[in-house]
């Protein structure tokens, strides 16, 4: 550990919530506590926003492994202060094979990315096939968070319903993106369900989700609720 990495663990103690730390380690299922400290969200993103400005802040960045999670927390929040796209590209692929858990995983998102989505889409490609639990879950995130809209393409969900994963946190993912999609692609995902294209718990899971949004229409979710699959027909 370097002299600016213990300096940031210093300031990150000052900031600690013992009370937060309690809730949180309870979104956490099986994270070591030790590794927890406990700060809130909103703290830890100002003290990104500060430390970015940091000419002397790829010590800590460069310093991996961290030894806490909001560690982790912090080096995510940093690069979502990148404008340069090179670097932030970077700066994240340094990170991913870091990545053990679901809230750190989430909170990787790069502003740059959003403004060089045709730049992005092989390195999205790439992480999609990756035999890391985390990496494909983040590339499942990116293409729901910047390539639903207007760079949507039929390919995209078309690869992800090829995803094939035994984790949880992996096809938690796919369902949110597929829910996300009935949201913003209706048309063209709904014959992901109709024709039971997905693995029967991302199917059934995608309809809970849909039905639980706000930007789906009552309409559709009256029509969702009747493609839920019985579990005893699995296999």
């Amino acid at each position: 550990m370097n002299s600016k990495t213990k300096e940031i663990e210093l300031r990150l103690f000052e900031l600690q919530d013992k009370e937060y730390k309690a809730f949180h380690q309870k979104l956490m299922p099986g994270f070591p506590e030790k590794y927890i400290i406990g700060i809130r969200i909103p703290v830890l993103k100002k003290l990104a926003g500060e430390l970015a400005k940091d000419e002397n802040i790829d010590l800590f960045l460069n310093d991996l492994p961290h030894k806490y999670y909001e560690e982790y927390n912090l080096q995510a929040f940093i690069i979502m202060k990148e404008k340069d796209y090179d670097k932030a590209l970077a700066e994240v692929e340094k990170l991913l094979p870091y990545v053990d858990n679901w809230a750190t995983c989430d909170s990787i998102i790069p502003k740059a990315f959003a403004k060089n989505k045709d730049k992005l889409l092989p390195k999205v490609k790439e992480w999609l096939a990756s035999d890391q639990t985390y990496t494909v879950r983040f590339a499942v995130g990116c293409l729901m968070r910047f390539y639903l809209d207007d760079a949507f393409r039929p390919e995209y969900p078309e690869a992800i319903a090829a995803v094939r994963s035994g984790e949880y946190y992996v096809n938690m993912m796919i369902a949110w993106y597929f829910a996300t999609a009935l949201a913003k692609q209706y048309d063209s995902v709904i014959h992901y369900l109709t024709e039971k294209r997905l693995p029967i718990w991302i199917h059934n899971k995608t309809i809970q989700k849909a039905v639980e949004s706000f930007r789906v229409t009552e309409k559709h979710k009256e029509y969702l609720k009747t493609l839920r699959i019985k579990q005893h027909s699995e296999g």
